[in-house]
């Protein structure tokens, strides 16, 4: 991906925001400490479904086991149309909700891209919803958007 200005926040999508998009979240707030990264850092769900709840017990598991992060204050919310404008990058967990935000964007000025386009060799390529899996689906996803955050944090402090 392209950038076309500075990244100085980021948002990160998936449907109900109770996954994948706050792993993401708390993954690129560790990889943006490490890098001495000042960002904005969010994740939102284009569904209403789970508004207001914390993230999937299996989620907050494997933030702390694999990154020692406790996710249980993140409260999961729905995209806003402010969202297009508040943020620089919104990094949509799959190609569905990329869809979706691609259609609400309107006239915001965020620049949509899937997060796994952010990795080298995987772009174009989707994170795998663990919702209907096993701890080791969480697992996996987790390492996914770790590896994708890592080197999203590494551009960004690079072209900072």
């Amino acid at each position: 991906m392209t950038v076309i200005r500075p990244i100085q926040s980021v948002l990160f999508v998936c449907l109900g925001n109770i996954c994948r998009s706050p792993l993401a979240e708390a993954a690129m707030r560790q990889a943006a400490k490490q890098k001495d990264l000042t960002l904005k850092i969010d994740s939102a769900g284009t569904g209403d479904w789970h508004i207001g709840h914390a993230p999937d017990r299996r989620a907050r598991a494997a933030a702390l086991q694999y990154g020692g992060i406790d996710i249980s204050a993140y409260k999961a919310r729905q995209v806003r149309q402010s969202d297009f404008v508040e943020f620089d990058l919104i990094c949509a967990l799959d190609s569905n909700n990329l869809t979706d935000l691609q259609a609400m964007s309107g006239t915001g000025t965020a620049q949509l891209s899937l997060l796994l386009d952010h990795l080298p060799g995987w772009q174009g390529q989707s994170v795998a919803d663990p919702y209907y899996g096993d701890e080791d689906d969480f697992a996996s996803c987790w390492h996914q958007v770790q590896a994708a955050t890592e080197s999203l944090a590494h551009m960004l402090a690079k072209n900072g």
